[in-house]
């Protein structure tokens, strides 16, 4: 094969934890009969929430074919790639085995915010009945160096404050506020889907609504602009360089001579998906010239896409469409404009192959 598939989970596989059943027709056809992928596949979710083993343990059980954990890049994954970070005190947000996941990801000295709470009662006062009922005469001083936001949190009051009290006071949390403490200390976030597709007939928040909130806060605090150190997770072109990284090493790894070419990119969200997919084919026309190499995004409609609502893209009235996208990611009509649009997953499996002229 000269290309490989960039697939989607949520709304693309599951909803919520109920398959799509276009799925498992899916990967009957990207498998041989000894369970062997015919062609590279990464599984690239926004997702954070637990370890690759996991989700990879999860696919395997729901798709009926067996998928390495190799072949697994959470929104998280890139951060294998900042050593700089790791020998730090990191505050880390989110949810799951938080610890584990940071320490897998090379974070030698992480920090929740539970934990973070227990060492300063005094800090998360919105809830009354979570107050200290006796006060304590000292906090426990401690320095975090740096800020990673994995996903959304559960008590969204207490994740905002306490970081906030760590960006405002240069990672010193129970000192009083800085005044000067321009640029803060640095934050890592991945997961910037505004929304994502569960059972429930509506999308649910996802972890950009709660960077929308922090952000917010911040600016009405300060008066000055939130700055991100980096930012991982569909669209970010980081999560595609490093998904193509993997692509490449799974060809390499079956021998597979043939240069990978084109990267499909397969989800439900033109805000992330494609969006992503068509910012990177643009990175990578720009960067290699002449090069045949790029990336396709196809639309499936089992997620947050609907051929009932909106158009996907609408080139005229560009200046209309509200922009679900980061802060940080510039509206371009055509970056969510899909190469091709499809009902599911196994109809993009199938578009795919009568591209490729592959025939396994």
């Amino acid at each position: 094969p000269s290309f490989g598939f960039l697939i989607d989970i949520d709304g693309v596989l599951v909803r919520g934890k109920t398959p799509i059943p276009a799925a498992r027709r899916a990967f009957q056809k990207l498998v041989n009969s000894q369970g062997q992928f015919l062609v590279p596949v990464v599984f690239v979710t926004n997702a954070g929430n637990c370890l690759r083993q996991k989700k990879a343990d999860q696919l395997s059980h729901l798709l009926g074919v067996p998928i390495s954990q190799d072949q697994v890049m959470m929104s998280h994954s890139p951060l294998r790639m900042f050593k700089r970070y790791h020998e730090k005190c990191v505050l880390v947000s989110g949810q799951g085995p938080l610890i584990d996941i940071a320490q897998d990801l090379g974070f030698c000295q992480p920090i929740t915010i539970d934990t973070l709470r227990e060492k300063h009662p005094l800090l998360d006062a919105v809830d009354h009945d979570r107050r200290p009922s006796v006060l304590h005469s000292q906090e426990q001083l401690f320095s975090l160096s740096t800020v990673v936001l994995f996903g959304e949190p559960v008590r969204w009051e207490t994740s905002l404050q306490l970081i906030i009290d760590v960006l405002l006071t240069s990672g010193y949390p129970g000192n009083p506020y800085e005044q000067e403490n321009y640029p803060h200390i640095p934050v890592l976030a991945c997961n910037m889907d505004l929304m994502w597709v569960a059972e429930a007939q509506s999308p649910r928040f996802g972890h950009g609504t709660f960077m929308v909130c922090l952000e917010n806060i911040y600016k009405k605090i300060t008066g000055k602009d939130l700055k991100y150190e980096a930012l991982m997770g569909k669209p970010s072109r980081l999560t595609y360089q490093y998904a193509e990284h993997l692509i490449r090493a799974q060809a390499l790894q079956r021998s597979w001579e043939q240069p990978i070419q084109t990267l499909y990119a397969v989800g439900d969200n033109v805000m992330t998906d494609v969006y992503g997919a068509n910012l990177y084919n643009r990175y990578l026309r720009e960067s290699c010239g002449a090069r045949s190499q790029g990336s396709r995004s196809v639309l499936v409609c089992t997620g947050v896409y609907s051929p009932q609502g909106e158009p996907a893209a609408d080139r005229d009235s560009g200046a209309d469409t509200v922009f679900h996208g980061h802060r940080d990611f510039s509206f371009d009509p055509a970056l969510v404009e899909p190469d091709h649009i499809v009902p599911d997953v196994d109809a993009a499996v199938d578009l795919v192959f009568q591209l490729e002229n592959f025939a396994p």
